[in-house]
């Protein structure tokens, strides 16, 4: 059973793989975005953590809920909104349990991601988070680590696409050949879970 210390840990585990790879994840969004994809989600994450320390939630719905607010409330662009909606919509189908299984955490993410993809209006081909998210949320079931590996797969599967949706878009054919940040920084995400489990990963 998963409870709220774990979705903490997942969260701050998180953090620190975001304030290590925003550089590289600004480099990847400088040729087909605004180059600010690390520096935005560094800044939602760091106020995560801070705000999780602060007053830390006592059941995984409300870590959640929690984390995703701040990410609405502090990321510019559209990386905010997308990863808010995620966690946000993750926590509130976790309901007040003071633990979750995985298989009702593999089912509460289920439903966050398709809220990000209605949010977006992404397909897995259109080059954006939803190429990591859809892979990862169908490894889930096996384990976290497989989740996190599936969404490393599905971030670098976005190298020869052309973007469909998102700033990238915007340069149709001349997006191919670029890994998409936002699929990059997803599986920054699965592999900080599959660390927070003790379940280790290659990030």
């Amino acid at each position: 059973m998963l409870d709220a210390e774990f979705f903490r840990r997942w969260m701050t585990a998180t953090a620190a793989a975001v304030d290590r790879e925003a550089e590289r994840l600004t480099e990847l969004d400088s040729p087909i975005g605004d180059a600010d994809h690390g520096s935005n989600l560094r800044r939602g994450f760091t106020a995560v953590a801070a705000a999780l320390e602060k007053d830390p939630p006592d059941t995984p719905g409300a870590v959640l809920t929690l984390a995703g607010r701040q990410l609405i409330s502090t990321v510019g662009g559209a990386s905010g909104p997308l990863y808010g909606t995620l966690l946000r919509r993750t926590g509130k189908e976790l309901g007040e349990a003071a633990e979750v299984s995985e298989a009702q955490f593999a089912d509460a993410l289920r439903a966050g991601v398709d809220a990000v993809a209605k949010l977006g209006g992404a397909v897995p081909g259109d080059k954006t988070m939803v190429d990591a998210l859809e892979p990862a949320v169908a490894e889930l079931a096996t384990s976290f680590r497989a989740a996190a590996e599936a969404a490393a797969r599905g971030a670098e599967a976005t190298v020869p696409l052309i973007a469909r949706k998102g700033r990238a878009s915007y340069l149709g054919e001349r997006s191919a050949g670029h890994q998409d940040p936002g699929a990059t920084s997803t599986a920054l995400l699965f592999a900080a879970l599959a660390e927070a489990a003790g379940d280790g990963a290659e990030g």
